[in-house]
């Protein structure tokens, strides 16, 4: 008999893995494989933004890593050896104000005991051999350990198998986009010995011709030291070696004695980089997520960053379609967001000059500005969303609608973690009244409404009684003076990974209706 399941996630690397738990959250019946015999030992990615801490609370995974990880609040920039300022990296409206530094492999081990938790453990040793997709679902020809074959058949099959994958190579999507000449990255996990602070709040920058170096701390006392710099020999696929480490160091720093001492195992490492985005993130049944989809040089270190986004975003979605709660076209708008997403990414990270290794003229500018910008509070705000990935919306997707409203949150943009009181005068975090399970339908009333000890209500305003169990209604009411306070007498139906859906108000009984038809009709 052919094995038959829910979902056949094909990669369980953090993208994989975490996709496999947002659907297990909903009950669905997923078999995750991996042509690997086990998680990787490598660091590789070593830093988690804002958002996507965001997005793993959701999974019920955020603490865990918090608790491995190390907080970083701060970041110092040097240019030619001169300090030029710091500036802060924590960001207001979120449970988690500042990214955290952890390594890759302790991530994906995390998320794995997170999976282990919800059902069976990965599907180790187990390669996707070719995928087959029809009108109704698809199926996996899979090559265990032992080398014998199955099949599994399947209503979805995501490939999140990395660069070379099979999912997207067995659909022809084409994989857009072209190598990135004269650029690379050598890295080292090290415990310095040179004249610059090791405090473990910390990530340090330095510029210098040709060459910008990011220090930041890691778990255990170490620092990860990354460069991007020319590639004057770019076939060369050998790893650094140490003393190349040091020199590089020492160039970029100024600071001839450094020393560096490796890490027990070592993690040293060199790497050229694609920038690619799949021409679509679905083909009917078969979707795709993480480095399947997109690929670019990792200035910020938002790679693995877009990839837990996008588990997130194609979670819920995929178990709302899969249960017949919503319609199939929610999933267009998955590949829409998500290749949008992308494409910003990379737009932004391409045009980095705090990362690129810079040449004479933009050094000089950068010496010469460099001290300015630090000390700008918009400069600095502007930076922080960026890395934090909070400016990332979803504003043009078919899934946001505005109607009306005022202020500066619209339909598409992640609402923020604001301070509200509820009926009876409570003080609540937006974000408490979530759920990752379900919509959120938040109306903000007038100061001065009596309360009816509730903070929920049982009578959403003109939403039709068949749509009700898919969400929740809070009446909540500004905080007086808060930033960033969402106007009284505006609605927000608010989706299940933290975005605006819809924004109208209080009063139109139409527009929440209207919605809820077009999608969940």
């Amino acid at each position: 008999m052919v094995e038959v399941r829910d979902v056949v996630v094909v990669g369980a690397g953090p993208t994989g893995l975490a996709l496999a738990i947002a659907l297990r959250r909903y009950g669905l019946d997923v078999l995750v494989v991996e042509k690997e015999p086990s998680t990787k030992r490598e660091a590789r990615a070593c830093v988690i933004w804002q958002r996507a801490l965001e997005a793993l609370r959701d999974l019920g995974c955020a603490e865990d890593l918090v608790r491995a990880g190390v907080v970083v609040r701060r970041g110092s920039f040097r240019v030619r050896g001169r300090l030029c300022g710091e500036y802060d990296l924590a960001m207001p409206g979120t449970a988690f104000p500042c990214p955290l530094a952890i390594e890759q492999d302790t991530t994906e081990r995390l998320l794995r005991g997170r999976l282990r938790a919800l059902g069976e453990d990965v599907g180790w040793g187990t390669e996707a051999v070719a995928v087959r997709v029809g009108a109704d679902g698809a199926e996996a020809d899979l090559r265990g350990p032992d080398g014998r074959g199955r099949t599994v058949a399947c209503r979805w099959i995501v490939g999140c198998e990395g660069a070379h994958s099979v999912v997207r190579k067995t659909l022809g999507i084409p994989f857009e986009g072209e190598r990135r000449t004269g650029l690379q990255a050598v890295q080292i996990n090290a415990k310095p010995d040179w004249r610059f602070p090791l405090d473990r709040d910390l990530t340090q920058i330095f510029i210098q011709r040709g060459v910008s170096l990011i220090v930041s701390p890691l778990p255990g006392g170490a620092s990860r030291f990354f460069a991007f710099r020319d590639d004057p020999a770019p076939r060369s696929e050998e790893p650094p070696g140490v003393e190349e480490m040091r020199a590089l160091v020492a160039r970029a720093t100024g600071d001839p004695d450094v020393r560096l001492v490796p890490t027990d195992p070592p993690w040293i490492n060199r790497a050229r980089f694609h920038d690619r985005l799949a021409a679509s993130l679905r083909h009917g049944a078969a979707l795709l997520a993480g480095d399947s989809a997109h690929l670019w040089a990792p200035i910020g270190g938002h790679g693995l960053n877009a990839g837990l986004c996008a588990a997130h975003n194609l979670g819920w979605k995929l178990a709302a379609v899969h249960q017949g709660r919503c319609r199939e076209e929610l999933l267009d708008t998955y590949s829409d967001e998500q290749r949008r997403t992308a494409a910003g990414v990379m737009r932004d990270m391409r045009h980095n000059i705090i990362e690129l290794p810079p040449g004479p003229l933009t050094l000089a500018a950068l010496s010469l500005a460099a001290p300015v910008v630090i000390g700008s509070r918009w400069a600095e705000r502007r930076t922080r969303l960026m890395m934090s990935d909070f400016a990332r919306h979803h504003r043009p997707s078919a899934l946001s609608a505005d109607t009306a409203g005022r202020g500066p949150l619209r339909a598409g943009d992640r609402l923020p973690d604001l301070a509200v009181r509820d009926h009876d005068g409570r003080r609540r975090r937006l974000h408490e009244l979530l759920s990752y399970r379900r919509w959120t339908l938040l109306v903000f009333e007038g100061g001065d409404e009596s309360g009816d000890g509730e903070g929920r209500s049982a009578e959403p305003p003109g939403l039709p009684e068949r749509y009700r169990a898919a969400f929740e209604v809070f009446r909540v009411r500004p905080e007086a003076g808060a930033a960033g306070a969402v106007p009284a007498g505006t609605l927000l139906l608010v989706r299940p990974d933290g975005y605006v859906g819809l924004r109208a108000a209080v009063g139109d009984r139409r527009a929440p209706a209207a919605y809820l038809e077009r999608w969940f009709g």
